[in-house]
């Protein structure tokens, strides 16, 4: 993981709209940066749900919210349209942000191990600084752990 006080790793993608969005769009803004392995699957429905649930509560606290993974652009609108996202997802098919956030690797699952998205979430401050990382992701309370 990166670590807490470092600079965030300049990153662009683009959303589920087609849209490109970079790091220097939050200038000014907390980030919450998640990455997950796979749209519609159980845990990352619950996290993005319970990021969703509690939306207000982040944007009430300044806070802006952005989900990447793997899947496509289409995949997200799906996604986003099915359980009524209010943030954007950005499609990162190359792994190019993953690997910059080290949320790409070889990760044990079921004792098998693969490569693949290591769930991650970072939260970056308005001067572009992580100051927070969590590696240990509780899908179904993930807001908590991040407003404590």
């Amino acid at each position: 993981m990166l670590t807490i006080g470092t600079c965030a790793p300049y990153f662009e993608g683009v959303d589920e709209n087609g849209s490109l969005v970079r790091l220097t769009d939050f200038a000014g803004k907390k980030l919450v940066l998640y990455f997950y392995p796979k749209d519609s699957t159980p845990g990352c429905t619950a996290e993005a749900c319970d990021l969703r649930d509690n939306y207000q509560r982040f944007i009430a606290l300044g806070y802006e919210v952005l989900g990447v993974s793997r899947d496509s652009a289409a995949s997200h609108q799906r996604f986003i349209e099915k359980y009524g996202l209010p943030f954007h997802l950005i499609s990162d098919t190359e792994t190019t942000i993953l690997q910059a956030y080290e949320a790409w690797g070889v990760k044990k699952m079921y004792g098998k191990e693969s490569v693949g998205t290591i769930r991650t979430t970072y939260v970056i401050d308005e001067q572009g600084v992580i100051i927070d990382a969590i590696g240990k992701v509780d899908t179904k309370n993930h807001a908590a752990q991040l407003l404590g």
